[in-house]
């Protein structure tokens, strides 16, 4: 019973990190930018078009985000069940974890350079709109597409999700992440006008905005490396003792 409880409880910091560590992929450097265009393009009119309400992009958005979500739950599973698989071996893999997820948050941070990190795979959209199903399919494009983009965070998360030895736990961990980069691209579709003169007065602290990414990832690879989040788990278990009944 212990166990279940310490996972349920071990859940809530792991789950705000992969909320957060969303959030500020979705601000990050090779991001955000390309927001904009991408909507443009799933909704077949351009960044004007857009902005004088010429055609909505929330429903485009929707199913982007269902795309890219779709790629992280399967992501999630996969990682959990290497995890359960390799059960004996958690403080190892943990450990292993968090040098990986470090050394990643290091990059971020400019303390050393990664080249594979500094490049960016995106993919080609093309001139012409794809309705709702393109839309789908260049969501399952982008989660594939940008991972020297997105990689460090979400391996941070799948590092979480595989020393979670639970399948629910860590799928559920990428669905959290899922929901903080897909949210905000939601929102910037539905009030696209006032998010466009956002993100164009976010651009001057977008290598802030990238060094803290690389902070969080390094004190979540100290988390791991240390057991950590183990030693959490059970203060918050102490302190709200009503955590225990979520098991």
């Amino acid at each position: 019973m212990l166990g279940i409880e310490l996972a349920s409880a071990a859940f809530l910091p792991a789950a705000f990190v992969a909320l957060l560590a969303g959030l500020l992929s979705f601000l990050s450097p090779c991001v955000l930018p390309i927001v904009p265009p991408y909507l443009a393009y799933m909704t077949g009119v351009g960044v004007n078009g857009l902005k004088t309400g010429e055609r909505s992009a929330v429903l485009p958005a929707l199913f982007f985000v269902l795309g890219l979500s779709t790629v992280f739950l399967v992501m999630g599973f996969a990682a959990s069940a290497f995890g359960r698989a390799f059960l004996q071996y958690q403080d190892i893999l943990a450990k292993l974890a968090g040098i990986v997820v470090i050394v990643m948050g290091l990059h971020f941070l400019h303390v050393i350079r990664i080249p594979f990190l500094d490049q960016e795979a995106r993919i080609d959209a093309g001139q012409q709109g794809g309705g709702a199903l393109g839309a789908y399919v260049l969501g399952l494009a982008f989660a594939f597409g940008w991972t020297p983009c997105i990689g460090p965070q979400l391996g941070m998360i799948l590092s979480l999700a595989a020393t979670g030895g639970e399948l629910s736990r860590g799928t559920a961990l990428l669905a959290v992440y899922a929901l903080g980069l897909g949210i905000p691209f939601l929102l910037a579709a539905i009030f696209i006008r006032r998010a466009i003169g956002l993100m164009n007065r976010l651009k001057p602290y977008l290598k802030t905005i990238e060094k803290i990414m690389g902070a969080l990832l390094v004190v979540v690879g100290l988390m791991l490396l240390f057991g950590a989040f183990s030693a959490f788990s059970f203060w918050l278990l102490e302190t709200f003792p009503a955590l225990a009944e979520l098991g």
